[in-house]
């Protein structure tokens, strides 16, 4: 402001006046404060306008409210400035701009100052506060906004730019209970076309096809992508990320360095790990405070811990001038790198347990019962998570889209009636009740029971027509209708009362989405039918793989059930008691010599040098008594010499020859042989 300026505006200062309140909704305008003046309408409607289109970012609207000589003096045209605002607000971009605290103080006849603040929001946060000053000034009648560089940001001049540059936060790992890579950062390879390299006619035809062979990408890809509108012949046209060693020099070809998520353990950890993507329209709307151009966990944990796993990233909007160089800073965020995450799976255990599978629908969960720490959670079939990553084609994601088994399905987290692998628990409540006695016999005849004639159609049915059974007996042969007569026995209060204190009802402190076991559908049983087909593991009974494994863990904890943890440092050790000492090591001994006894439904598992308790079962699936349906084979096993590690393992739908039992046989010597490696 020069000397004669602030001569006339100290003459002018003894006539201010407090001016008056424009509320605007949209504008979100605040206070205005006004000299008095003969067009002091006119000067708040051109500040009214030129703020609005600040805020709507309408620039078009410019024309007619700036003063054309004050930017084509400095060498811009009209669509400049345009540009120029378009290209750094909505380029960046930048929203959310609010107006406030909006002055008006007159300087002369023809020139008022016009002082306001803008918030606005930029990828690096909220920018609140900054200030502007500029004048509005008269010709001709009308009144104009004066306008240079220093309205987009204060301290712009001349031809100088907005430059935004991001530090995008690394995302963090995630590790197994000792070190190895679950969820890692590696360096990949992008394969890409630059179009003037592969040449023209007949010569580009065949370095496309080669292209398409190397890289199993079919001609019509290859033709698609050169399509696309951006493409020129000196850019780099992405085709596919490759790994380091599938690099081949070919002519047109040409490859960019790129860090991406890696799954080692692919199928066999999807599920539970999960895998990163682009952040979608539909995230932000879920999450405005997401990374616009950022990756996200979009399954499993890597969705579950993607808060602490993604960090926060970092960046700058400064003033450069047309040489690129910086001259003031705007806004300047440090990045902070996402945490690292160590689980309490074992890679060794999770991969093997996978394969032991063999691509069944099905589950296998490995716990530690001791301190409850997950070795393995299983699911069958699955998907390869790198592929979501590196990019799937859609012949891949159709096949896995319209697969019947959904390997997109975590099994660990699915409900199932857990079938015969319950009878331990019928058998713990009612030895507690003093109702069951290891050596109580019962006299049953033939394959089919039934309460009595109340009934009706409906029957008990066993595998084994063993005449005198004995709770012993009863596991080894695994016999239905022995603890369907157990729990008829007891009665529905009993046995209900005897299954409070385990987990049915109660969410998991885990990050996985899973409902609550459930006894029934009622909060109690509508008949004796129903008891007697809870009693072994049938009826209404659902528990997902991993609350099965909590249930039973009471066997190797003198009655305590040890709740399920999956991060290392989660260090507390969560118990509930549920069954006595004695009744816990009972039934342990009774599992044990199903396995020993050549009768003994998992007998196939086992081997003199390990002391292995094991309880098998079935639960059928069908809609009613005397029809076929399909069934569920079930494992529970575990180990009874140091208690290292407890195995709940399912196949759906299973067929002869492809039971649980039967698939987990060579995975129970593994176990047994890696622990005994790892020294413990």
């Amino acid at each position: 402001m020069n000397r004669q300026m602030k001569r006339q505006k100290r003459r002018f200062i003894p006539y201010v006046v407090i001016g008056f309140i424009i509320l605007i909704g949209a504008g979100g305008f605040g206070l205005f404060q006004f000299i008095n003046g003969d067009d002091r309408h006119q000067v708040e409607e051109v500040a009214h306008n030129f703020l609005q289109i600040l805020e709507k970012k309408e620039y078009e609207k410019l024309h007619g409210v700036l003063d054309k000589q004050s930017y084509t003096s400095l060498g811009y045209t009209f669509d400049e400035v345009v540009d120029k605002y378009d290209h750094i607000f909505n380029g960046i971009p930048i929203d959310n701009i609010h107006a406030s605290k909006i002055t008006v103080e007159k300087i002369n006849h023809d020139e008022q100052m016009l002082s306001f603040q803008l918030s606005l929001t930029t990828p690096l946060g909220k920018l609140e506060n900054v200030n502007y000053q500029t004048k509005v000034i008269k010709k001709d009648d009308d009144y104009f906004v004066e306008w240079d560089p220093s309205l987009i940001f204060p301290g712009m001049e001349g031809k100088d730019k907005i430059a935004f540059r991001t530090s995008p936060a690394e995302r963090g790992e995630i590790h197994d209970h000792l070190g190895n890579g679950l969820a890692s950062n590696e360096d990949f390879k992008q394969v890409g076309i630059v179009p003037k390299e592969l040449a023209q006619g007949k010569k580009k035809e065949n370095r496309l096809q080669k292209i398409s062979e190397q890289f199993n990408i079919p001609i019509d890809e290859l033709n698609e992508k050169l399509q696309q509108s951006w493409v020129k012949e000196d850019l780099f046209v992405p085709l596919k990320v490759i790994e380091p060693d599938q690099v081949k020099e070919l002519p047109g070809v040409a490859y960019q360095n790129v860090t991406l998520r890696y799954y080692p353990l692919k199928e066999a950890a999807a599920n539970l790990v999960g895998y990163i993507g682009k952040v979608t329209k539909e995230d932000l709307e879920k999450n405005p405070n997401l990374p616009q151009e950022g990756m996200i966990g979009k399954m499993g944990l890597e969705r579950a811990y993607d808060k602490e796993l993604r960090g926060k990233d970092g960046g700058e909007l400064i003033i450069v001038d047309e040489k690129g160089e910086q001259k003031q800073e705007i806004q300047k965020v440090e990045k902070v790198d996402g945490e690292n995450i160590q689980l309490t799976i074992d890679a060794y255990i999770q991969k093997e347990a996978f394969e032991h599978l063999k691509g069944k629908a099905g589950s296998t969960v490995v716990m530690n019962p001791k301190d409850g720490g997950l070795y393995a959670l299983v699911s069958s079939p699955s998907f390869d998570p790198n592929k979501m990553v590196q990019g799937v084609s859609q012949e891949e994601y159709n096949q896995y889209a319209n697969d019947e088994d959904k390997p997109f399905i975590s099994r660990f987290a699915v409900g199932y009636a857990p079938g015969s692998t319950f009878k331990t628990i019928t058998a713990g409540i009612g030895l507690d009740a003093n109702v069951t006695r290891p050596d109580k016999v019962r006299e049953i005849n033939g394959l089919n029971w039934q309460k009595d004639e109340s009934w009706g159609g409906y029957s008990v049915t066993r595998v084994s027509d063993v005449k005198k059974v004995d709770m012993r007996q009863a596991f080894i042969y695994s016999d239905n209708i022995y603890f369907a007569q157990e729990a008829l026995e007891m009665g529905e209060k009993t046995f209900r009362n005897g299954l409070k204190p385990f987990i049915f009802g109660e969410e998991l402190d885990l990050p996985i989405a899973m409902n609550p076991a459930q006894i029934s559908n009622q909060a109690s049983f509508d008949s004796d039918i129903l008891l007697a087909d809870t009693a072994y593991g049938q009826g209404e009974l659902l528990m997902t793989p991993i609350q099965q494994a909590v249930m039973y863990s009471v066997f190797q904890n003198d009655g305590d059930i040890v709740y399920p943890r999956l991060l290392k440092d989660q260090k507390e050790r969560k118990t509930k008691s549920a069954f006595t000492s004695s009744t816990a090591n009972e039934i342990e001994e009774s599992l044990v010599n199903v396995v020993r006894d050549p009768n003994g439904t998992a007998h196939s598992l086992y081997n003199p040098q390990h002391h292995l308790a094991a309880k098998t079962g079935t639960a059928e699936l069908k809609m009613k008594q005397g029809e076929q349906g399909s069934e569920n084979s079930f494992l529970l096993a575990f180990d009874t010499d140091n208690d290292d590690f407890l195995v709940v393992s399912l196949v759906e739908n299973y067929t002869p020859g492809n039971s649980a039992t039967q698939l987990n046989q060579t995975f129970m010597e593994q176990l047994y042989s890696y622990f005994q490696n790892l020294g413990r």
